[in-house]
């Protein structure tokens, strides 16, 4: 195999050049990543030493690239860093004890995009919720979800699931409030339902059936298909184009580790939680790409104006008092509660026992069917369910920037031969 090699000028050009020649590879080539306690001037590693590490591989053409660098020029945050970009091109990047191989994606036959996450719980399900309304306009729009509780081969969503519907599937054994279900529920598109278990560093799933559901959305011809990530891991197809959500909550890793990755590979990043300049400078420090900073906002799926509102969601401490100004400012509800619990079953459980609300307006997700909606009805209170609105704060129009990308993978598809 080709390999483009990485190392330093704080080790020693004989050492390096031994090391070149001990290796199972053609070497083709040799990037100095920094350093300079070893270096003389005009050493001799025996191959051609490279100015940068993208124009090497787009001219040399290696098959992998070889890190034989070391503290204090390549650390770990710089290692992933170039670990990123090295997958981002399609190549391995492997060193003396690691290896990380780019995630193979399926061909499809239809325009697609997808839509990813740094994490759970960022907001990633609001974001093709948003997309597929908006989309579904004017387009025939089909919904590909994959989730950690989706159904053991993948299943269609022709009809909004009903709350009735729903709590017999969770009586069943099933999970109820899988993103699929969420986002035919609430978005009012087809949508179909799948499942992964595990996920790599870099967003490759361990085993899912969604080559299985994107042959199902193929063959129904649409004229875009979405495909919803699920946590950090991304669906195994070859989409036109990619649309990252991450969160003012996840800054600390939001560009470190191998999400820079995720936004290399990238065409559009949405951050919720609203406006945080440094993240967004950080976020374009890895690539020129457009940032879209948006709150999210309860969007119930039917009026809660003069009613007494408890309000359970997965959102964090930090979003209650927004959300509950929302809710009585904007939507005229009298709220008694704003619950962050649903992936907290206990803590949930106390909640409902001291709750007094006429209705519980509910996100579907984690326990909120088999534990908000159960209660509900042994109570006699309304259920209403809620998905997340999303409010641009920055300078980019948010519908602007998702039109464009449908635009383009349609009309990609158009001159396709």
């Amino acid at each position: 195999m080709r390999a483009l090699v990485v190392s330093d000028g704080e080790h020693y050009p004989p050492v390096v050049r031994d090391a070149l020649a001990a290796l199972p590879y053609e070497v083709v080539g040799l990037w100095l990543a920094g350093g300079s306690e070893k270096l003389r001037g005009g050493e001799d590693y025996g191959v051609p030493v490279v100015d940068s590490l993208e124009a090497a591989i787009a001219e040399l053409e290696p098959e992998l690239v070889v890190d034989l660098s070391d503290e204090p020029v390549l650390g770990p945050r710089e290692r992933l860093r170039i670990a990123s970009r090295v997958l981002a091109l399609g190549l391995p990047y492997e060193g003396p004890d690691f290896r990380f191989d780019p995630q193979t994606f399926a061909p499809f036959p239809r325009p697609a995009l997808s839509v990813v996450g740094t994490g759970k719980r960022v907001g990633k399900t609001a974001v093709t919720g948003h997309l597929a309304r908006l989309l579904a306009r004017d387009r025939d729009v089909v919904v590909v979800a994959m989730g950690r509780g989706g159904p053991p081969a993948p299943e269609l969503a022709e009809v909004e699931p009903t709350l009735e519907a729903l709590v017999e599937l969770s009586r069943a054994g099933g999970h109820a409030a899988s993103d699929y279900l969420e986002t035919a529920a609430l978005a009012g598109v087809v949508t179909i339902g799948c499942r992964r278990a595990g996920g790599g560093l870099a967003g490759a799933t361990g085993e899912s059936n969604v080559l299985a559901g994107a042959a199902l959305a193929a063959e129904r011809e649409p004229d875009l298909v979405i495909f919803d990530g699920s946590g950090a891991a991304i669906p195994p197809v070859e989409t036109d184009a990619r649309i990252l959500v991450t969160s003012t909550s996840q800054r600390e890793v939001a560009t470190e580790y191998l999400n820079a990755y995720r936004i290399l590979v990238s065409d559009l990043v949405i951050v919720t939680g609203g406006l945080d300049e440094e993240l967004v400078e950080a976020i374009h420090a890895v690539k020129e790409v457009p940032v879209v900073p948006v709150e999210l906002r309860p969007r119930p799926a039917a009026p809660v104006i003069g009613r007494r509102v408890a309000y359970f969601s997965t959102a964090p401490a930090v979003a209650h008092e927004a959300i509950e100004r929302h809710l009585r400012e904007e939507l005229g509800a009298e709220v008694v509660l704003v619950s962050g619990n649903l992936a907290r079953r206990e803590a949930l459980r106390a909640e409902l026992a001291r709750v007094d609300a006429e209705v519980y307006l509910v996100e579907i997700k984690a326990a909120a069917i088999d534990v908000v909606a159960e209660a509900a009805l042994a109570r006699g209170v309304e259920v209403v369910f809620a998905d997340n609105e999303l409010v641009p704060v920055g300078v980019l129009d948010l519908d602007t920037e998702l039109v464009r990308l449908a635009d383009q993978a349609i009309a990609r598809e158009a001159v396709a031969p």
